[in-house]
Parts: structure tokens; C-alpha cells; sequence
């Protein structure tokens, strides 16, 4: 294997791994604080039970997240030396906050969870929205980071130098909003779902406890929500990405040929040879009208776009499809299930429901590992888009075959760890309740 497909794929992998921590850590502390208000309000044991379960599974995973950002920052260094040496100065700040944001929830979380009973609970219930809060900037703030790469500002490129920096330019450049809000609401619908998920199948094994009962509901109020927001966020996205990289606009959509009144294409197979799309379903003018708003306006292909500058096409467009199938099918879900809470129909009983709710508990993540690699894929061959190419930023350094080696059975095992850990958190909850 060739240092840099090695080095991309244990970047691919531990992004891909952290990834998912880090929006469960976004959107979970919400989850328990709501849970500790319900409680608060009602006084059922019930919803306190609920606030602790899902505490110490936010700690759990916020203890895991923190081992997997720390062996990213290491690898930023160790992998891609050259990027860190002129990246480092300008886009550092982002970085330096998220390490702020991250130290703020740490604390909030210990007070929440060691807080019970020592603390007023109106304050101890602050505290969970402060987790909750903290959570969300440090993912914004790694986002902005990341919307860098896509967007460089804050410096100028003079002669091979990078001079005139200036960090607060580069944290608030062009892409980081559209970027943060769609990535934000990704988390909450990933995590939703998946949490909701898995109380499903709780109650289809036979545990008819109120406790799954009110943790669905609550956990797909939140999913929901974030799903209808999906596609406003993702349309923002779109277009930002229509301004200002062409290439991965058009390689999610598998566009080869500069056109007007453009087609969106659903489904089909690129073949880079003929630069075609086989068994594309096509809508005339729709890719028009979503990147820029108007039906006859041209969208660049990528017969403009060098060769040695292309993304891969049926990566980026696989993954742009499975992204935004998926996200259909979680807003289609939600919409069912606000329908039937409106209707006051007994949804929670219904075994077709909660074999649909569990099978839908892989689907915010798959469609957020999706938009990821859309993300990162369909920028390459650049690290910094227009400036630095993913080549030139890669380590001398021999032997990052045995680096991905090592970091394959890390991820392994730390994922058989939150495993066991999470299913000791069930099996708690279960000795408690009458199942």
C-alpha cells in the first residue's frame, strides 16, 4: 500500500470514528437535560431515572470522544506535517476554542453527574444545558475548522509564503456557517434516531417498560425536528458549494459537461471513460435551480476542471445519494410520527412502528458518515482547496501501513468497550423495572 493511501485511510478512519462521539456528545446532553425538566415538572421517577441513564451514557461516550480527538490531533502532526506547518498559525484559533468549549463541558458534565442531591436542582439542571451547549460549540468550532480547508481565508499566498494572516478571518470564513448549522442538525438526527432505535428494540424484545416507552418519544421529538431542518440546511450548503468549489458540486452530482438548464440526477453508475451517468434517473433544470436558484442558469462541469484536479466521481456521488436518500426516508419517518401524535393514534403499542423505528437506528449515522465523505472526498486532490494538494502535505516518513494497523485495533477495540459499557447501562435499568 502507498504512504498516501495509507495516511488517507487512517485519516478516513479515525474522522469517520470520532465523528460519531463527537455529535452523540453534541446532541445527548440535551436529551438528559429535557428529561431532568420533565422530571423537575412532573416529579415522575420516571423522567429522573431517564436523565441519569442517559448521563452516564454521554459520559461514556465524551470519555471515549476525548481519546479519539486527542489521537487526531497527534495525527494532524504526524501524518500531514507540511499542512500543520503553514496551516497550524492561521487556522489554530478554532482549535484553541474547541479545546475551551471542550473544558467548559467537562466540567459542567462532572457537576451533572456528581450533583444529584448536593446542588439546587434548577441549577443542576443548568448544568446539563451547559453540557449541552459547550458540546455544540466545540463541534462548530472544529467544523470552522475543517470549513477552512474548504474556504481558506485570513492569509495571503505570495511566492510559496503564507503572510498577512489573520486567525479571525480564517475562523469566520465563507464556508464555516453553512457548514456548522447543517452539521449540527445532522447530529441531533443521527443521534435521535439511533437513541430512539435502540429503545425500540428493547420493547420488541419483550421489555414493556414505560421507561423505552418515554425515552422513544423523547429521543424522536429531537431526531425529527433536526430531519425536516435537513434539507433547508443542506440546500445552503449546496449553494455555497456551487460558489465556491465547482469540482465537488460536480462531482456529487456526477456532472461531467458544463451545461444550462442542468439535470439533477438520481441514482445512476458515472463512468469517468465515457463521462456519462448509466441508469440515472434525470430532472431537467433541477440542478439549476437548486445550486443557483434559477432553472436556465449554467452549472459548471467537470470538463472544466483539470483532470489532475478532479475528485473521485462515484465516491463523492455514492456518498452525495446515500446521504440524501437516507435523509429522506428519517424527514418521511418523522413526518409519520408527528402525524400519529396529532391523531392521538397508539403508535407505541404498534409492532410495525417499533420495527421501523429500529430499523431506521443506523440511518442518521450512515447518512452523517455520507455527507462526511462528501465533504472530504469531493475536495481532493487538495488539503487546502486551490492552495496545498493532499500529496504535498503527506509525512517522509516510511512505515504508515503499521500506524493504520495499529490504529484499526485501537478503534476496535475501544468500540468493544463502549459496547460492553452500554449494555451494562440496559441490563441496569432492566434490574430496576419489571420486564
Amino acid at each position: 500500500m502507498e504512504d498516501l493511501l495509507a495516511a488517507r485511510l487512517q485519516m478516513a478512519i479515525s474522522l469517520g470514528w470520532h465523528i460519531i462521539f463527537a455529535c452523540i456528545g453534541m446532541a445527548m446532553p440535551f436529551f438528559m437535560a429535557y428529561a431532568e425538566w420533565k422530571w423537575l415538572k412532573t416529579k415522575e421517577e420516571i423522567y429522573l431515572d431517564l436523565a441519569k441513564s442517559w448521563s452516564k451514557g454521554v459520559a461514556i461516550f465524551f470519555a471515549v470522544g476525548a481519546v479519539s480527538g486527542t489521537l487526531l490531533s497527534f495525527e494532524l502532526g504526524l501524518l500531514w506535517p507540511e499542512f500543520m506547518k503553514h496551516a497550524g498559525p492561521i487556522f489554530g484559533m478554532p482549535f484553541s476554542l474547541e479545546g475551551t468549549a471542550f473544558f467548559i463541558e467537562a466540567i459542567a458534565l462532572g457537576v451533572f453527574l456528581y450533583g444529584w442531591n448536593k446542588i439546587p436542582p434548577w441549577t443542576h439542571w443548568w448544568s446539563g444545558i451547559v453540557v449541552g451547549i459547550s458540546g455544540v460549540m466545540s463541534g462548530i468550532f472544529v467544523v470552522a475548522a475543517n470549513a477552512w480547508m474548504n474556504s481558506p481565508a485570513g492569509f495571503d499566498y505570495v511566492n510559496g509564503e503564507y503572510i498577512n494572516i489573520d486567525p479571525i478571518a480564517a475562523l469566520f470564513n465563507d464556508a464555516w456557517f453553512t457548514q456548522a448549522l447543517h452539521m449540527t442538525f445532522a447530529a441531533f438526527a443521527s443521534t435521535g434516531f439511533a437513541v430512539a432505535g435502540v429503545h425500540a428494540m428493547m420493547l420488541l424484545r419483550g421489555k414493556k417498560i414505560r421507561f423505552h416507552k418515554e425515552a422513544l418519544k423523547i429521543a424522536l421529538i429531537f431526531g425529527s425536528i433536526a430531519a425536516f431542518a435537513m434539507p433547508i440546511t443542506g440546500d445552503l450548503a449546496a449553494k455555497d458549494v456551487a460558489k465556491r468549489q465547482p469540482a465537488k458540486l460536480a462531482a456529487m452530482e456526477a456532472h461531467y459537461h458544463t451545461e444550462e438548464n442542468a439535470s439533477l440526477i438520481i441514482g445512476g453508475i458515472p463512468n469517468d471513460e465515457t463521462e456519462e451517468v448509466n441508469y440515472a434517473i434525470k430532472i431537467p433544470g433541477a440542478l439549476s435551480f437548486l445550486a443557483h436558484g434559477d432553472f436556465h442558469s449554467e452549472v459548471i462541469g467537470l470538463d472544466q476542471i483539470p483532470k489532475d484536479e478532479r475528485p473521485p466521481v462515484a465516491v463523492t456521488h455514492f456518498a452525495f445519494q446515500i446521504m440524501v436518500g437516507l435523509g429522506t426516508l428519517m424527514m418521511g419517518i418523522g413526518l409519520l410520527y408527528f402525524f400519529m401524535r396529532w391523531r392521538r393514534w397508539d403508535y407505541i403499542n404498534k409492532k410495525w412502528w417499533l420495527r421501523l423505528i429500529a430499523l431506521a437506528t443506523p440511518f442518521g449515522f450512515i447518512a452523517l458518515e455520507a455527507g462526511w465523505t462528501v465533504t472530504e472526498v469531493g475536495r481532493q486532490p487538495w488539503i487546502i482547496y486551490g492552495v496545498m494538494k493532499t500529496k504535498d502535505a503527506l509525512t517522509p516518513m516510511p512505515g504508515i501501513q503499521y500506524s493504520l494497523l495499529l490504529i484499526v485495533t485501537v478503534y476496535t477495540l475501544l468500540t468493544l468497550a463502549v459496547i460492553w459499557l452500554m449494555s451494562r447501562q440496559i441490563k441496569a435499568i432492566h434490574k430496576k423495572y419489571d420486564a
